[in-house]
């Protein structure tokens, strides 16, 4: 397991919405990894954990509930390649001006089920260069932490085969490997842009467990900036 500490004001945004020094007063808080690994049930535990602590929270997903990211959804089989990264990257840049930088503002805790981190993977997996999905997301808010949720291949396979594929991606055969795979690759990428990475092993912690790993750090650092 590797922690990551809270992004500190200093920290600047990658993208043209906000000037480079600015932080907004809420968090961000992203969860990603392979399909099948737990995210979304990870995601509303977290939510669950800090609403029940009274901290306000926002809720969201990547791909977004909106007429776009629905599209998205639908056509992973008929979008691929650039096509898709393109129409990825669209629907990330509307959901932060429609959402996440407003919720941010307002002070709220966001807790976003899937960022960046799973273009890094998912894009790479349909052929795009690492440089050019970066590119494709310029402006992307630096969230103050972004957790990666990964586990062995067997039991990411054995969670997919359970719940059932939701895309072609996680139709391919071999896909928890090589997903994993790229997922420990976009981490350390990730690492070396500046981003604070949460990478924590689900092979046999348990959802509630994760949930409170990540969000027991988010508490104390909301109870401090708001004590201040």
């Amino acid at each position: 397991m590797t922690t990551a500490a809270m992004v500190p004001a200093a920290v600047p945004v990658a993208g043209s919405q906000l000037t480079r020094d600015e932080r907004l007063p809420g968090i961000l808080i992203t969860i990603d990894g392979p399909g099948g690994v737990g995210k979304s049930t990870v995601a509303q535990l977290v939510v669950k954990t800090l609403d029940d602590r009274a901290v306000p929270v926002y809720a969201t997903v990547e791909p977004t509930r909106t007429p776009l990211g629905e599209h998205i959804r639908a056509g992973t089989e008929t979008y691929r390649g650039m096509a898709l990264a393109c129409l990825v990257a669209g629907d990330r840049h509307h959901h932060l001006a429609t959402e996440i930088l407003p919720a941010l503002r307002a002070g709220k805790v966001v807790v976003c089920d899937r960022y960046l981190p799973s273009s890094l993977v998912l894009q790479r997996l349909d052929g795009l260069a690492p440089e050019v999905i970066w590119q494709l997301n310029a402006g992307a808010y630096v969230p103050d932490v972004t957790v990666i949720l990964n586990a062995e291949a067997p039991v990411i396979a054995e969670r997919l085969c359970a719940r059932g594929a939701h895309s072609r991606f996680e139709r391919q055969p071999g896909s928890s490997g090589s997903e994993s795979d790229l997922y420990q690759q976009a981490a350390a990428d990730l690492r070396g842009a500046g981003w604070p990475v949460m990478a924590l092993d689900c092979t046999i912690r348990r959802p509630e467990t994760i949930a409170l790993t990540i969000a027991t750090p988010v508490l104390h650092t909301y109870r401090e900036r708001n004590q201040a």
